[in-house]
């Protein structure tokens, strides 16, 4: 059985037990999550959300909180001496899928 789930602007194909990164969820370590906005729940019978499955949720486990590696932003422009260096690490959290309930 698989779902498929809209969390932080994404969406994500989901099965029981997949480990996957999401946007950053206000949430601890540890702590269980569910996922309401559930767009297609698959496997013998497929259900079709218009534009969600009713009922249909997603349960997880928060792995961790985490940020993603360093991604560097250079700006210049030609002949006027002007550079900008700037990183950015975008936050995510990890979680880990129980249970589909659809």
């Amino acid at each position: 059985m698989y779902a498929i789930i809209e969390t932080g602007g994404k969406q994500y194909k989901v099965q029981q037990g997949d480990v996957v990164f999401v946007e950053k969820l206000d949430a601890e370590a540890g702590s269980d999550v569910t996922f309401d906005k559930v767009l297609v729940v698959g496997g013998d019978d497929l259900k079709v959300g218009a534009p969600y499955v009713d009922g249909a949720t997603v349960t997880a486990t928060v792995a961790k909180q985490g940020k993603a590696k360093k991604v560097l932003v250079y700006k210049y422009k030609p002949k006027k001496g002007y550079h900008k260096k700037q990183g950015h690490r975008q936050p995510y959290t990890k979680v880990e899928i129980t249970a589909i309930n659809g």
